[in-house]
């Protein structure tokens, strides 16, 4: 299966790119610059692709992403502090940004007379951004089928939408994913602040999984207190 696949430059992205090279045919690797605060997160996605033999694509997003406000990743709006699945977290939605990377993705996809487009979003984005749940992607799956019925079929492959970070973890150290070249602060600073939701989840994403985090953090023990925080009382 000749599948493009949509890589941030984070964890679940990276480790998705390593396991299509060995399990189907890895093309190219896909990345956005929308104006996100972690831009630097493109960084690793080049990385990644050049490690894995394959072309990197950088869209420029900056236009569109400069009109969907309102969201911490890309406004002038502090990034909160604690646990992932908090509704704090609500406030790092950009609008339709899945969606409007997918279609870009399923362009080129097409073109390039490729199989599929894969994307690793996960059961724990489910909360909080709704272009990540089983329902978006199956629809969106659909919807591209009509939109390219006659001229391509390109499916949409989600191996995580159902599984959690730690699995992500766990199947990728299986794949030898160099998790440290990946990035997931949405802080962007020169090292993961471990305070933020995503440094949480991925902090926590490893201690799950048994499996040694590489990570430096600016605040290596929040993620500890942000779970804490999370138990009923």
């Amino acid at each position: 299966m000749k599948t493009t696949v949509v890589c941030s430059g984070g964890l679940d992205s990276v480790s998705l790119a390593y396991i299509v090279a060995a399990e189907h045919e890895l093309t190219r690797l896909v990345s956005f610059d929308y104006g996100q605060k972690h831009r630097k997160e493109v960084e690793f996605a080049a990385r990644a692709a050049e490690q894995l033999g394959v072309p990197h694509h950088l869209f420029d997003l900056r236009p569109i992403g400069a009109a969907l406000t309102g969201s911490a990743l890309t406004d002038d709006l502090d990034v909160p502090d604690g646990h992932y699945a908090e509704e704090t977290m609500r406030i790092t939605v950009v609008p339709n940004r899945n969606a409007i990377m997918l279609t870009i993705a399923f362009g080129l996809a097409a073109a390039k007379g490729e199989d599929a487009v894969a994307t690793a979003v996960h059961g724990g984005d489910h909360f909080i951004y709704p272009d990540c749940r089983p329902s978006f992607t199956e629809a969106f799956d659909r919807m591209q089928a009509a939109a390219l019925d006659g001229y391509a079929q390109v499916k949409l492959h989600t191996p995580f939408v159902r599984a959690t970070k730690a699995d992500i973890v766990t199947k990728g150290a299986l794949y030898v994913t160099p998790f440290a070249q990946t990035w997931s602060c949405y802080k962007g600073g020169d090292i993961h602040c471990g305070r933020c939701g995503t440094c949480v989840e991925r902090r926590e994403a490893f201690h799950l999984a048994g499996v040694t985090d590489p990570t430096t953090y600016a605040d290596a023990d929040f993620w500890c207190e942000a779970i804490e925080s999370r138990k009923p009382a």
